[in-house]
């Protein structure tokens, strides 16, 4: 559709279109999006071959110092005059052999290993028996005094191995015994670069830089590297690590029968994946239900937010109001109080025994249940949630009101334009396009709104047929309370890993699809 047949629709068939638009538009959002992960790891790929191929070329056309720096680290800088960084590759290359030898390897090995016993105490289908030559595989850390040997068949074994290290350890350890390996082959890679560099510069007839010099590079030139070394270093240590810690937790075993370091846990593949989509019908069932209610919750927490703190924006903006400064004040009050101590006082407020129907209950009319009845307790906490969130809407949305030219709404005046027109086409189609940003960011902190929930209404009432979690519980809340609660860390793992799906390909989608990003250097 053009845009002359576009602007002779009525405005409840240019919201249809919009609308239609939006929907049938998303296969192709998420085809480019896809089209995007195929050309990244597509890039990867060609970049891990281009390496690979640059360091075959470096070995072929590198000298006798460029070849030896290939198994001694350092070798070729300091045959090519560069001693001090030829010494500080080979103490890398030392430290990390030392590293391997007495640390890394052993949780290496231990990482899926095979326990074996000669004779263990089993029970099967309640009866004793002696059981010889048991073995146990992908076995990650200290084996329990009592475990599984085979959940089919119902058999348990009685046996002590206090000799195996706990499960945390063991994997903890692998991941950062992974991630130092991949920065030292990272240092590896450098290592025969720079001694290819050098030749290259001795046979050009120049020197190469001191180890001094190329330090003193680091405090000018090259400082942004300097800079960045321990941001880098902390995000590997308590981000990355973390990040796929927990992500290997979720193909194992790990809850409240296999807690170490009294017990071991587990490979289990994608037993908790399928657990959580179809196997188990308590733990899926909860699951489907509490995703259906975390989407709602999060499309009514982001729009009436934005909605309704838009339209104060406007009217606190108005002409006519006096005191536009006082009233903007208030409400960066309400948004400044510490937003769990607003949370706890509305759920002292709106509880059954709380002063609200308490006097209801006095003037004899029907106590409403705010925060007991599911569905009361869902409007209540998105209406809660209003409260708390429409003043940074407000502050938001009043200084890009006072930067839209005046110019477009005299001319729309004049164009017979009315109140309501003037707001569809010119104020909200630009407050929008600034914002759009903002409202995907606001979204995903919805899906992760842990405080709303937690402090209003502990994610209750709590039926007997949700797996240890309640109506109002989102997907984090949920996962919170199987760590905190049961310590069921491999179903909260899968949540986590579930919620960044989403969260990521919402993101994607909704922002690829929207003019901030097609149009990000014009308004129109």
């Amino acid at each position: 559709m053009d845009f002359l047949d576009y602007a002779q629709l009525t405005t409840g068939q240019k919201i249809s279109y919009k609308i239609k638009s939006f929907f049938t538009g998303i296969p192709g959002a998420i085809a480019g999006i896809v089209r995007a992960v195929i050309n990244f790891f597509k890039g990867i790929f060609t970049w891990i071959g281009k390496g690979f191929a640059g360091y075959g070329s470096r070995f072929v056309k590198g000298d006798i110092g460029t070849k030896l720096s290939y198994v001694i680290m350092g070798a070729g800088s300091a045959l090519h005059g560069q001693i001090g960084k030829g010494l500080c590759f080979l103490a890398a290359e030392i430290g990390y052999i030392m590293f391997m030898m007495n640390f890394g390897l052993t949780y290496i090995s231990k990482i899926y290993g095979n326990v074996h016993f000669d004779e263990v105490n089993v029970e099967i289908n309640g009866v004793k028996q002696i059981a010889e030559n048991v073995d146990v595989n992908g076995v990650v850390g200290n084996v329990s005094p009592i475990y599984d040997v085979d959940p089919i068949f119902g058999a348990r074994s009685v046996v002590n191995l206090d000799s195996l290290d706990d499960s945390n350890k063991v994997l903890l350890f692998f991941v950062m015994t992974v991630i130092v390996s991949i920065a030292f082959f990272a240092v590896y890679i450098t290592n025969t670069k720079s001694a290819f560099k050098s030749q290259e510069i001795i046979a050009e007839g120049n020197k190469p830089i001191s180890f001094i010099e190329e330090l003193k590079m680091f405090l000018d030139e090259r400082f942004h590297v300097t800079m960045l070394v321990i941001p880098v270093v902390g995000l590997l240590v308590f981000t990355v690590l973390p990040i796929i810690f927990t992500i290997f937790m979720a193909f194992t075993n790990y809850d409240k029968e296999h807690q170490p370091p009294g017990n071991m846990y587990w490979w289990v593949g994608f037993k908790n994946f399928a657990d959580i989509f179809y196997s188990n019908p308590d733990k899926s069932a909860t699951f489907g239900k509490i995703l259906l209610w975390t989407l709602v919750w999060a499309v009514f927490a982001t729009f009436t937010n934005y909605i309704f703190g838009i339209i104060l924006a406007l009217m606190i903006n108005k002409k006519e109001i006096k005191f536009k400064g006082f009233w903007r004040t208030m409400f960066v009050v309400t948004a400044a109080v510490p937003q769990f101590v607003t949370l706890l006082i509305c759920s002292l407020l709106l509880a059954d025994s709380g002063p609200i129907n308490d006097t209801l209950k006095s003037m004899g009319m029907q106590t409403i249940p705010f925060l007991s009845d599911a569905g009361w307790a869902r409007v209540t906490v998105i209406v809660v949630n209003m409260w708390v969130g429409i003043p940074y809407t407000m502050l938001i949305s009043s200084g890009l009101l006072m930067n839209i030219p005046e110019d477009l709404y005299e001319s729309a005046r004049i164009d017979g334009a009315n109140a309501f027109q003037q707001f569809t086409k010119i104020t909200f189609p630009y407050i929008f396009f600034v914002t759009t940003p903002y409202l995907i960011t606001t979204f995903v902190g919805n899906i992760n709104n842990f405080n709303v929930i937690y402090f209003l209404t502990g994610g209750g009432p709590s039926p007997a047929s949700y797996y240890k979690a309640g109506q109002t519980d989102l997907l984090v809340t949920w996962l919170y309370k199987l760590t905190t609660q049961s310590s069921d860390f491999n179903l909260a793992a899968v949540i986590g890993i579930i919620v960044f799906i989403i969260c990521a390909a919402g993101s994607l989608i909704t922002f690829n699809m929207s003019k901030a990003s097609k149009n990000e250097e014009e308004f129109s």
